[in-house]
């Protein structure tokens, strides 16, 4: 790990803590070159899991491309940092408990759409305008009619 402001491969380890989330490690790190400190996280990987995507390619999933997706629906929202983290941690662990060696990327912005439906509506309805592609206000005004329906029951 490089120090992301000097990018000195030189650091030590300050503080550890367990993150109870997602059994994770959070460390706190001093860069032995500038001084400055920074946060790492470490995640225990049960075996490596491929995403299929649309046109059929597979990558290797990466946990960070949930957490910047959730952190992009949630930009200027009443949403925490922490619970951002939360909501990428209970996504990775539904996938995880799925079981599979592969899943495909539809499979994964469905649990990123149902955990943001749960976590903050206006966010749902950014990551849905764009993962389900839609084209037109009427679309739009539909996905809000059935959350205001869901809402009322």
């Amino acid at each position: 790990m490089n120090c992301p402001y000097c990018q000195s491969p030189e650091s030590k380890v300050v503080d550890s803590r367990t993150v109870s989330r997602d059994s994770s490690i959070r460390r706190r790190r001093e860069c032995l070159g500038c001084q400055r400190r920074y946060t790492t996280y470490e995640y225990v990987m049960k075996s490596p899991l491929l995403v299929v995507k649309k046109n059929g390619q597979r990558v290797e999933f990466e946990r960070q491309r949930v957490e910047r997706s959730i952190r992009v629906a949630c930009n200027k929202r009443p949403v925490s940092a922490d619970q951002i983290l939360d909501a990428a941690a209970r996504v990775h662990k539904q996938i995880e408990d799925l079981g599979q060696a592969e899943i495909a990327s539809a499979q994964i912005g469905d649990l990123v759409m149902e955990t943001l439906r749960e976590l903050d509506k206006v966010a749902y309805i950014r990551f849905a305008s764009v993962y389900r592609e839609f084209q037109d206000l009427g679309e739009f005004q539909s996905e809000i009619e059935q959350l205001g329906n869901e809402e009322s029951r």
